[in-house]
This record gives C-alpha cells, structure tokens and sequence, in this order.
C-alpha cells in the first residue's frame, strides 16, 4: 500500500475485546483506526478465557442447582453428556475461527492488520505479517497497546518438558484426564477445579496460602472449598511445588512438594497468575522495560512517554485483570483519544468524570462462577481497614431469605456488605450462594452511584426473589 493509507489517526495492538472498543471509540469520534492482530480477533476472553471456560461451566452449575430442586433432583442423576459439553463450548468459540469478529470490524470501518506489531519509533508500529513482509504504520495522534495477559509459569525444575496446562488448554481441551492436579487457588483455579471434577476428574488443588480466593472475603474462599471438598476435590493448602516431570513411557505427570512428598497427575494445571504480553511490542524503542506492566493515568494515557501519545489499555496496566473492566477503560480512552485529537480540553478528568477510569480503584465488579458462585464490587473489609476507613460491616446468611429458599433446597450463601460511615454510602458488597451473580449489578451501581443507605431504603426488592437480601442488610444495619 503507499504511504497516505499507511498513516492513520489511531493504531490500536492487540484486537482483544479491549482493543476492540479502544478502536471502536476512536472510529465513533471520527478518526481513521487500524487494528494489528497477530492471533484470532476476539483475544483471549473470547475463545481461551471468559467465553469458553462459561460455555463449560454452565451445564455444570444448572445440574448441581437442578439438584437442590424438589420433584427434580432424580431427573438429573446422571453424568454430563461430556461430548454435548465441548460440542457446546466450541460452538460459543466459533470452533476458533475469527470470520465473525473480522466482518465487525470491517463493517464498523477499522482496518485489521494481521501480523506481528511492534513500536520501532514514536507513534509508530512496524508490523510483520504471517508472510514475512513488513509494513509501517504511523499514527496521527496515539498508539494503544491493548496486548492483554498470558499465564504466568513459575520457575521450576522439568516445568517446560512437562507440558503443563494454562487456562488456554483447561478452556479448550475435549478430553477428560483421570487425574488434573490444580497448582494455585484463584478464580482460574476454582473455575477449572470446579469444571473437571464435574466431568469426571480426580482433581487435587495445590494451594500454597492457607486457602481459596485469597483477594476476596475469607467466607468466599471457606464456602467455595466447603463445596468443592463435598463433590470430591481434594484441596491442600500452605503446600508448594519444588519440581514437575513427566513420565516419557505413560505420560504421567509427578509434582514434587516441599518436604519431598509427591502428588501423580494425568495433567497439571498451572493456574499462578497472569504476566504482561508486552515483552515483544518493542518497548525498548521508547525508554521503557519490555516485558512490563504499564502505568498509566486515569485517561490511560502511559506515564513518563513524551507528546502523550501512547496509550496501555486492559490487563497491560493491572489496574484490573477483567475484560469487562477492560472494556470500560477502552471507552474512557476512546473519549480522551477523540477529545484531545479535536483539541477539546479534557475537562471532565476528575473522579467519575467522563475521561477518568474511576471504577478501576473504587467499583469493580467480578463474578465467579463456581457452585457457589461468588459476585463482589468494590472493596472488602481488610481492604477498607488498610485504608484507615471508618466503616460498619453488615453480614447475612442468604439461606434466610424467603427467595433463596425457594430457589433451592437448603441454600447455603452469606452477603456482607460494607458501610463508609463518614460519606454513608456503600464502598464494597460480596455475595456467595447460588444465582448471585445476577445481583451483582444492583450492589455496582450502588457503590459506583454513591448511593446514601438512606436513599437505599427505599430501593424495594420485589418479594419472593434472592434480592430481597438487601432489605436484610438494610434492616440490620439500621438496627
């Protein structure tokens, strides 16, 4: 192509769902915006994450919450039909085809490049295509790093020989290993524990803190574990990986703990957390450490990169590792982008304003979806106490509620709720029990509205549904 349709307004790496809306948004402010993707458009979330690892576990939650149902537990004895299971899940990936996500793009006018992307000089990206040759593009007015997150591996002795599991190999493989050892207890961990052991796997969960969901509150992780212990995961906690072979003859795979214990896998999933995918985007050109997270400001615009021009949107800033909190930086970025390249002063960055990612520290929603689910926004108690808020924490057990008792036999789950009792408005709320993950935006718009309690009161549950879980709250805080 020649040189005028190789210069755009915007150049966007990565075509993940955050890449997407950051493109998106600029193209909705007018501005010409080119997309560089390397791998399947759509990203991560969508056919090794969020999508997938949901399409599993939905007929895994609807079973065991069939259970709990009267006049229809006996119809639903049986095993999962695993093979509908994974036909199911690749349909929701598009058996990992991208035509989809590629015909939105183009009909939202955002030009896709395929291939490698990396900076090679400020505001532009050098990008190599799956042919070898190289094209250059130059950016008018801002460059977004959108690369996302991969799984971060330890450093242990025969890990790489062993071929270990990811999240990309739990969320995409369709067969069933005898035995999956867990390394980890986050939300990745208790996801994929929670989806295998429904499909037949002797799943053990290696934990080396002292239990489950450790950033969440402690009755969330105690819940989670009580349930999986009770549908046969063995879960050990304080315990640590020193070495990982696998067997050459037989395939097995045998993780050596501290203390020289050993525990035999078929597969082994390691589930330790996350890395920036930013130590190949040429970094280096611009004064920064590649391999990195980035930080940025509040229209996340990175720090210390002279003219402002680049921008780090998504995981690459952990601010917060969620494609739907992604997604709103995108939006926030796409105004500022726009703003600044119509020379509007950005006049709205100040908390909540329309060019300020205010949610990333104060309203974060996340939902996980075990059997409990866990659903949780804003700040937990410790959290509150390490910021030196003067705060009243209200706790109730869901089972209580006339809703939850009807939803299911025996229900189990507890919410709490968390007052800031200088402003009077809710900063964090956490629910555990089944379903809840569809309260969960009742407690966002809560904390980010800054809604007084008062005002709450008069926020009627509709009777008899789980939600009526906040007139309890309310009740008990009110005394």
């Amino acid at each position: 192509m020649n040189d005028a349709m190789d210069e755009y307004d915007v150049v966007v790496l990565g075509a993940g769902p955050v890449g997407e809306n950051l493109a998106d948004r600029a193209r909705a402010a007018g501005l010409s915006t080119a997309i560089v993707e390397s791998e399947l458009v759509g990203g991560e979330c969508s056919y090794w994450a969020c999508i997938p690892s949901k399409a599993l576990l939905r007929p895994v939650i609807a079973r065991a919450e069939a259970r709990r149902a009267s006049g229809l537990r006996q119809a639903v004895g049986g095993p999962l039909d695993n093979a509908a299971v994974f036909t199911h899940r690749d349909s929701f990936v598009s058996d990992w085809k991208d035509d989809g996500q590629v015909g939105w793009l183009d009909s939202v006018g955002i030009d896709l490049i395929r291939g490698k992307g990396r900076l090679t000089a400020p505001r532009q990206v050098t990008v190599t295509g799956p042919d070898g040759q190289q094209r250059v593009l130059t950016a008018r007015h801002a460059v977004g790093i959108c690369t996302g997150s991969r799984a971060a591996l330890p450093d242990l002795p025969g890990l790489a020989e062993a071929r270990p599991w990811t999240s990309r190999e739990a969320t995409s493989s369709a067969t069933v290993p005898r035995r999956l050892a867990v390394v980890g207890g986050g939300v990745v961990a208790v996801e994929m524990a929670t989806a295998w052991n429904a499909f037949g796997s002797e799943v053990t969960m290696l934990i080396r803190g002292s239990g489950l969901l450790e950033r969440m509150e402690p009755f969330a992780g105690e819940l989670v574990a009580e349930a999986l212990t009770e549908t046969g995961v063995k879960i050990r906690t304080d315990t640590s990986v020193t070495d990982v072979r696998r067997d050459g003859t037989d395939g097995t795979v045998t993780l050596t703990l501290e203390g020289g214990e050993t525990v035999e896998a078929d597969e082994v999933l390691f589930a330790t957390g996350r890395a920036p995918r930013t130590e190949d985007v040429g970094l280096e050109t611009i004064g920064l450490r590649p391999g990195s997270w980035l930080d940025v400001d509040d229209t996340l615009r990175v720090r210390d990169v002279p003219g402002g021009w680049l921008y780090a949107v998504g995981d690459v800033n952990r601010r917060a590792l969620l494609t739907h909190q992604g997604k709103y930086q995108a939006r926030i970025a796409g105004a500022a982008i726009g703003a600044r390249a119509q020379g509007v002063p950005l006049l709205e960055t100040d908390r909540w304003g329309a060019h300020a990612a205010t949610a990333d520290t104060a309203a974060v929603p996340q939902v996980v979806f075990t059997d409990p689910e866990v659903a949780a926004v804003g700040l937990t108690a410790a959290q509150a106490e390490a910021q030196g808020r003067s705060v009243r924490v209200v706790d109730y057990d869901i089972g209580q509620v006339s809703g939850a008792a009807l939803y299911a036999d025996g229900y189990r789950g507890r919410a709490r709720m968390i007052v800031d009792l200088d402003r009077g408005h809710l900063i964090g709320v956490t629910f555990v029990g089944p379903g809840v993950g569809e309260l969960l935006h009742s407690a966002t718009v809560a904390v980010a509205g800054e809604v007084p309690v008062e005002r709450l009161w008069h926020a009627t549950p509709s009777f008899p549904t789980i939600s009526e879980i906040w007139l309890r709250l309310l009740e008990a805080y009110r005394g």
